[in-house]
């Protein structure tokens, strides 16, 4: 199936659970839109519902639900700047853990916003470093 040739490798290193919302919404987004960019940012909205990424890999949300303002109020006319994964609706306090567990210099200082930012900035450098990049 095309959803497990496509699968990202940030995918790859998370859980099944991950995996297979990926797929099974990838493969489904296909035979509705055609292989594309649609396809995968629809996977992607359906992964971030109940994932969000942290370093290299996906983990599990503690709730469901958009992780920012675009997967919210989504649409393929309405683009706004999505978090990378990151669950920029999460509470100050788990962005801070996400933030220690991945060292981001300067967390203690940093806003709500700034956090999402540098924790975003840290989980693109994990993967690509995790990539071989």
């Amino acid at each position: 199936m095309p959803g497990r040739e496509d699968m990202p490798s940030t995918l790859r290193r998370s859980p099944d659970k991950a995996q297979r919302t990926w797929e099974k919404t990838h493969d489904s987004a296909v035979e509705t839109y055609g292989e594309g960019e649609r396809s995968h940012r629809t996977a992607f909205a359906a992964v971030k519902h109940e994932f969000e990424k942290v370093g290299d890999h996906w983990e599990p949300k503690g709730r469901k639900g958009p992780s920012d303002a675009q997967a919210a109020g989504g649409g393929p006319e309405r683009r706004a700047a999505t978090a990378g994964g990151v669950d920029a609706n999460a509470t100050k306090d788990h962005l801070m853990s996400v933030a220690r567990r991945l060292d981001v210099p300067g967390r203690s200082s940093m806003t709500k916003p700034e956090l999402v930012k540098a924790i975003e900035k840290a989980n693109d450098r994990a993967t690509r470093k995790a990539r071989g990049d």
